[in-house]
């Protein structure tokens, strides 16, 4: 991969650092971005290009991508991992926080994509990838908004693939299972902050109680960013990752589960942990 040029957004921690660590490591000059600078000294002390990037400032994204055309004259990777799990009862969270949601887990991530495709087309190559999640084919209660961001970037990434094709840009899309990252406390936090207090309350309890059990049972972020790593440097890549297994055997089920019969599953094991 030398020479080759890699761009992770949201790097300061979990996948995407780790992800920035293994692009390294396989020998590509990386450019990881992310609002806090002062978390990725650790990727800068390894050569890592850290710098700042706010994926809802257009300004931000543009001095980053120009950057990176300036320095290094091309781009032929580019992670879209930053985003984050915006949680609580529909009939609570404002529609402002609806719209942040959106903002950055699919349009952050589809200005990014605007800005590094002129280049990639250019050279006739490179590939994008798209951090969805297993969230991206089921539903949670409290999750709806975080939810319909990840059905989002399914659907954004199939059409992209199709429209990119002829130009020899590669659409891959990674869908991790539960890892060990600050999301799910950010996303009970939030859950906690909208709804804690209202009618959805035992709801939330419900929901800090679950996600604590799947916290313990979450995979290192290691293991994604090896797939990520597998997924821009294989041959002819996968359109879909899903990684650990228990990721793909989720998916699976509920492809093939009637949706009134997934239903009852899911409220009967939130109904396990309300009390």
């Amino acid at each position: 991969m030398t020479g080759q040029v890699a761009i992770v957004t949201g790097a300061s921690s979990g996948i995407g650092q780790a992800t920035a660590v293994r692009l390294h490591r396989a020998g590509f000059t990386v450019y990881a971005g992310a609002r806090r600078v002062d978390r990725m000294a650790g990727l800068a002390e390894l050569g890592v290009v850290a710098a700042e990037l706010d994926v809802t400032d257009d300004a931000s994204m543009v001095a980053f991508a120009e950057r990176v055309i300036t320095e290094r004259g091309r781009i032929d990777v580019l992670v879209n991992n930053a985003g984050y799990g915006s949680y609580g009862a529909v009939e609570d969270v404002p529609l402002e926080e609806g719209r942040r949601q959106f903002e950055v887990n699919l349009f952050g991530m589809a200005r990014m994509i605007q800005l590094v495709t002129p280049s990639m087309r250019a050279a006739r190559s490179g590939r994008i990838v798209n951090i969805s999640s297993i969230g991206g084919h089921f539903y949670e209660a409290l999750g709806a908004w975080y939810h319909a961001s990840k059905f989002a970037v399914e659907g954004f990434s199939d059409s992209l693939r199709l429209e990119l094709h002829e130009f020899g840009i590669e659409v891959i899309i990674v869908e991790p299972g539960s890892i060990r990252t600050e999301w799910g406390g950010g996303a009970y936090d939030s859950a906690e902050k909208y709804s804690g207090t209202t009618a959805y309350a035992p709801q939330v309890k419900a929901m800090k109680v679950l996600y604590a059990h799947a916290d313990q049972r979450g995979t290192e972020p290691s293991v994604i960013a090896e797939t990520i790593v597998e997924a821009t440097t294989a041959r002819r890549p996968k359109i879909r990752y899903a990684a650990p297994f228990s990721a793909k055997a989720i998916i699976a089920a509920v492809t093939l589960i009637p949706d009134r019969i997934l239903d009852a599953g899911l409220r009967t094991v939130m109904s396990r942990f309300r009390h």
